[in-house]
């Protein structure tokens, strides 16, 4: 099976590359300035001969929200996704699957998520999300497209995780603002194992939640990460600390979704990590 595959240079890019590679897929990977190719040389290149074309391309959304990184929010997920459905309806030899990234940020912190939900938040990240997906819906008419929405994807060498890490594992980790706020997660071998599922499973269509079915909140996830890590977390970080630090990205790491993975268990798929204390376990035990 041939796979197209854009974001391979990033967290989750790179354990999906090594998991398809490792299972005997062919990996033709997308680069950054690929995307400056006219629609039909992008195809011609990278779109015909695929099976199979993910798309996970993203800048960053955990840091501080200049004008200019919102639009590089905005462009490093609109835009490239537009050029590949784009190139999708102009190949003479369709993929049978595109999978496309977006995220649970495009939903409230009012309630709780499954797929059918309506419930969007008006926040900048779910206008995000809204005309990310839109573009790959555009190709739907093409081909099966599957759009996963990540929940907050924990894995040792990168994510949430990553910057985490350093003040618990020396004793300086707490929780953010009240701790509340919800933590939907999805283990990355989860995550990796769930894309491949869809990959597989082709009744599996539109929206996916990506998340773990027992999500947590980030009072949890300090109380556990310090707990694994042998080390106490009595610090707070102060929500306006943080709204220095971020400014309006903040809001990342002080608000969450409660989201729940209804069509991914309705399919028949079974988390290895389900609950935050096994994933965390799994990662630093």
């Amino acid at each position: 099976m041939n796979v197209t595959l854009s974001g391979s240079t990033g967290f989750i890019g790179q354990a999906l590359s090594n998991k398809m590679s490792a299972s005997g897929l062919t990996v033709r990977v997308i680069t950054r300035s690929s995307f400056g190719l006219s629609v039909e040389e992008f195809s011609r290149q990278f779109i015909e001969g695929a099976d199979v074309v993910v798309n996970l391309a993203g800048a960053p959304v955990a840091k501080r929200w200049s004008t200019a990184w919102k639009q590089e929010i905005m462009d490093s997920r609109v835009q490239t996704t537009r050029k590949i459905a784009e190139a999708i309806l102009v190949a003479t030899q369709k993929p049978k699957v595109f999978i496309s990234g977006s995220a649970i940020g495009i939903y409230n912190n009012s309630m709780t998520h499954d797929e059918s939900s309506s419930g969007f938040s008006d926040s900048f990240l779910a206008k995000v999300c809204m005309d990310w997906e839109a573009e790959a819906m555009k190709a739907a008419t093409a081909t099966r497209v599957v759009i996963f929405r990540l929940g907050v994807v924990l894995g040792e060498n990168g994510g949430a995780l990553q910057k985490m890490h350093l003040p618990f594992s020396i004793g300086l980790g707490g929780k953010l603002g009240t701790g509340k706020q919800a933590v939907s997660f999805i283990h990355l071998f989860d995550l990796t194992e769930a894309i491949m599922f869809a990959i597989n499973n082709s009744g599996i269509d539109g929206v996916v939640n990506a998340v773990s079915p027992v999500p947590s909140t980030n009072a949890e996830l300090t109380d556990k990460l310090a707990k694994v890590l042998h080390q106490p977390a009595w610090f707070t970080v102060p929500a306006f600390a943080l709204k220095i630090a971020y400014g309006e990205g903040a809001q990342v790491l002080l608000e969450g979704q409660t989201v729940m993975p209804d069509k991914l268990v309705q399919a028949g798929f079974r988390f290895k990590y389900p609950t935050i204390q096994n994933a965390l376990v799994a990662i630093y035990g």
